[in-house]
């Protein structure tokens, strides 16, 4: 079970929004669809939430880079939202490592043929998988100067997102869509 949700900072307090990300693909799109939260350029938080597995927070403010923190990677590359947030910046990887068609071996066998002489250890796709760390990723800062310090953020578990409203004022904001 998923939950997402739009925070928009204004100058009467946070205002929710339940957002939809089924149309969303990534990282860019997210961000987007935050700055049309906040017509005022203000900080828009994106919460989301796969229960008891991990939780994201993207902080976007104006037209600056999208900062983005996932409290478990590989809980999240799991998962079609998780994946929009866990970048190749994110993750330390070199964009063009394990994506690169020409470094794929199409030699025919692709088609469900098996060739008993070659290894799938040379797979560059294969090993993209394993270069996902367990445990928290990115800006672990991102809501300090908001009053949630980075060791908060690291301790919070299965109803993050809650805590995060919590500590930011917005609880009762947050439960209007929930």
């Amino acid at each position: 079970m998923y939950f997402a949700a739009l925070l928009a900072r204004t100058e009467d307090g946070w205002e929710a929004s339940d957002t939809e990300l089924d149309d969303v693909e990534t990282l860019s799109d997210l961000a987007d669809l935050a700055r049309e939260a906040s017509p005022d350029e203000d900080t828009v938080l994106v919460l989301i939430e796969q229960e008891d597995a991990w939780f994201g927070v993207v902080r976007v403010d104006g037209e600056e880079d999208p900062r983005i923190y996932v409290s478990d990677a590989a809980a999240a590359a799991r998962s079609s939202y998780g994946e929009i947030l866990l970048t190749d910046e994110l993750l330390g990887r070199d964009p063009d490592d394990g994506d690169d068609l020409d470094a794929l071996d199409l030699d025919g066998t692709e088609d469900g043929e098996s060739d008993d002489d070659e290894s799938d250890d040379t797979d560059p796709v294969a090993g993209s998988a394993d270069s996902v760390p367990h445990g928290p990723v990115g800006d672990a800062q991102i809501l300090e100067d908001l009053g949630v310090s980075e060791k908060e953020l690291r301790t919070l578990s299965s109803d993050a997102v809650t805590e995060i409203a919590e500590s930011l004022g917005a609880s009762e904001t947050l439960e209007t869509v929930r």
